[in-house]
């Protein structure tokens, strides 16, 4: 099929979702691939053709990536965006760390997400993200909207803690999921708090964070599916008699090196500075680092 050549139900995909660029080198043709003929392993092909031939090379490897993700090729798309993010420009690289993110929670491999979740958060402190604006254009199903460093620093946290407790580090997991509900509540992060807290067997306190969502008392509290996944929870919470972990061997698991929990700190300073700026979980860290140190 000719590239030029569109029937009308190609062209009304192309407006469902994105316009195939104009022009006739190899990443015009990886999108008509992608977009027109479904055809992702021959869009990957041409992908592949348009990074060598350095034609629109940082959309290239970011599509390029999108297309093995989608294929269960993400082990792949991690080398590509690996390999080849050198011959892109520095201002795709926040967008193709992003998809590194993604990719390497779809691979379990948490210990490369942590260090470029705390990586992202580092920047943002730093005031090297977003390009020193106040908000970034983000896509989502087609659709464009504007995020602030607010709600990123928020959803980082998020997944820095979901990433912890997928490694059992529930005080780290605890540590960050204050944080991100100090600064941005919602009760996505609340549900996975009282999950955190369940798992340490502290059962009044993830009572107390789940029945704020069931109550309405959360950002977001008011969707249906978000009362009924906290109601279960607490359901099942009635089931759970694990003994509580010791205090040496919480402590033991935490791994938020100094330099991070600090620049933590910074961060709250500015954008949650009427509350808690520092979390008692942080002073037993530390009375516990200096016990070591003894």
């Amino acid at each position: 099929m000719e590239v030029n050549s569109i029937t009308k139900e190609e062209d009304d995909d192309f407006h469902v979702h994105r316009k195939v660029p104009s022009g006739d080198g190899p990443y015009v043709k990886a999108k008509y691939a992608q977009l027109v003929e479904k055809d992702p392993e021959g869009a990957i092909v041409w992908f592949w053709k348009a990074i060598n031939e350095g034609d629109r090379v940082d959309s290239a490897v970011k599509d390029m990536a999108v297309v093995m993700k989608q294929l269960d090729r993400a082990e792949e798309a991690i080398e590509a965006i690996n390999s080849f993010r050198c011959l892109c420009s520095k201002n795709s690289h926040q967008s193709l760390d992003n998809l590194l993110i993604d990719l390497y929670k779809k691979c379990g491999r948490v210990d490369e997400q942590i260090v470029l979740l705390k990586q992202k958060l580092r920047m943002i402190y730093k005031g090297e993200a977003f390009n020193g604006k106040p908000t970034k254009t983000a896509r989502s199903h087609g659709k464009k909207f504007q995020v602030s460093v607010k709600q990123e620093i928020s959803k980082i946290l998020g997944n820095l803690g979901w990433a912890y407790m997928q490694k059992s580090n529930y005080m780290a997991a605890e540590a960050v999921y204050k944080k991100a509900q100090m600064i941005d509540p919602d009760a996505n992060k609340a549900y996975n708090l009282g999950l955190c807290l369940m798992k340490q067997a502290r059962y009044k306190d993830a009572q107390l964070v789940l029945q704020d969502i069931v109550n309405g008392q959360v950002n977001g509290a008011e969707d249906t599916k978000a009362a009924i996944r906290a109601q279960e929870l607490l359901t099942e919470l009635e089931t759970w008699r694990q003994p509580p972990l010791g205090p040496s061997e919480n402590l033991m698991s935490f791994d938020l090196d100094v330099d991070f929990v600090d620049g933590l700190e910074k961060l709250m300073n500015v954008w949650a500075p009427n509350k808690s700026k520092r979390l008692p979980i942080f002073e037993e860290i530390e009375k516990f680092r200096d016990q070591l140190a003894c």
